[in-house]
């Protein structure tokens, strides 16, 4: 297969997803929104920035210009009220590297802004659309303003396929333009997990260590979370919190000073996933305070390691989590009720090891790698047959 890829070349769900097809001989193509150096193996790379993308660093960890506001909230508003306006000069810089690569399949991994830049560089032309939606791309972003809802629509009704992490998103996506009769399929969105890299303990972690691994993002209220720690210590003084990707916001540190928590918070940088791995295979909880979300990759690779969940109560959670069963799901903006959660799981040894089961059950039957991936091929495989051999 020739594939072309629309993703943001940093992101390690977009990169987990796409080395499958370059270990498998597929010829791979990439288009990053974001500068990237990629990983030896693609046929070709392109750099096609939209929605200011080129304000990022290669490495991620760049920073907008104060214009573009400080914090992510606003850097993501800015994006949602502005970006919209960047798509016309993208895609016809995209529609120029399509007619050159002349892929069998376009596959644009999630909707802003990967997916809508597809669409509008494929109109007019025949390689069928494939577009991955990530957790927030209908809950979030689609409805945050005019530009966003109609771009969101155009992008569904050109793409041929959909592929969601979780069934809420299919049902959304019909509303929002996604016809009936068009294929779908649900798998992870990062291609599940890799069990040589998360895999649990023998036994499940005795001290109460607690990692919130969502680093900082619009729609996860870590607010909230850090306003619960200093409840959980009062009563749990033992306590640690370990937070990847916060080292460097100044925010976090300011709430654990101000909060006078500071010693048994642990501010991580960016870790690698093997580094992850280690992380989750320490803590007993993963805490996951979102307010939007589909399948966060994060959580599963947390079960996969035998952490006990602690996660907003979302539509899209529940297809993962059953309260009392296999987790706890709570309020993601009452520090209370994340309090309370983590208090429970400390000290509830029969909850964790019934959790501990039934999510490697469920992470074996449902996101294994290997397993997931597969299913991703024979769909890939499937919308090209009927691109070539379209039903009377």
């Amino acid at each position: 297969m020739r594939l072309l890829f629309v993703a943001d070349g940093r992101s390690p769900i977009a990169l987990n997803w796409i080395q499958h097809f370059l270990k498998t001989g597929d010829e791979v193509h990439l288009v990053s929104t974001f500068a990237c150096a990629p990983e030896p193996g693609f046929a070709s790379y392109h750099f096609v920035p939209v929605a200011f993308s080129a304000l990022k660093r290669a490495d991620g960890a760049g920073s907008q210009p104060a214009a573009l506001g400080t914090t992510v909230r606003l850097r993501t508003q800015v994006r949602q009220w502005l970006g919209p306006f960047t798509l016309g000069s993208a895609a016809r810089r995209l529609k120029q590297i399509v007619a050159q690569i002349q892929p069998d399949l376009v596959h644009a991994l999630r909707i802003p802004y990967e997916g809508m830049l597809a669409a509008a560089a494929l109109r007019g032309l025949q390689p069928p659309l494939l577009i991955s939606v990530w957790g927030n791309d209908f809950t979030l972003h689609a409805p945050s303003t005019p530009l966003m809802r109609y771009n969101t629509r155009r992008a569904l009704q050109r793409a041929d396929a959909l592929h969601a992490d979780c069934q809420r998103d299919v049902r959304l996506a019909r509303g929002w333009g996604f016809a009936a009769q068009k294929p779908a399929i649900v798998l992870p969105g990062a291609g599940g997990v890799q069990s040589e890299v998360f895999y649990p303990n023998p036994s499940a972690v005795r001290a109460p260590v607690i990692i919130n691994p969502r680093g900082f993002r619009a729609y996860v209220n870590n607010a909230a979370f850090f306003r619960a720690i200093p409840k959980v210590l009062a009563a749990q003084p033992a306590a640690r919190f370990l937070c990847p990707a916060m080292l460097e916001q100044p925010q976090a540190r300011q709430w654990a000073a101000e909060l006078g928590v500071a010693s048994s918070v642990e501010l991580l940088p960016r870790q690698q996933r093997s580094q992850m791995a280690q992380l989750f295979r320490q803590a007993r909880i993963v805490v996951s305070p979102s307010n939007h979300d589909g399948t966060p990759n994060t959580l599963l690779e947390a079960l996969a390691c035998g952490c006990l969940p602690v996660a907003g109560d979302l539509e899209s959670i529940r297809e993962w989590i059953t309260p009392e069963e296999n987790g706890l799901l709570v309020d993601p903006n009452d520090p209370q009720a994340l309090a309370q959660a983590m208090l429970r799981a400390i000290v509830d040894d029969e909850l964790v090891e019934r959790a501990r089961r039934i999510n490697a059950e469920l992470i074996l039957r449902r996101a294994e790698h290997k397993t997931v991936m597969q299913e991703a091929e024979v769909f890939y495989r499937t919308l090209l047959e009927t691109a070539l051999n379209p039903p009377e």
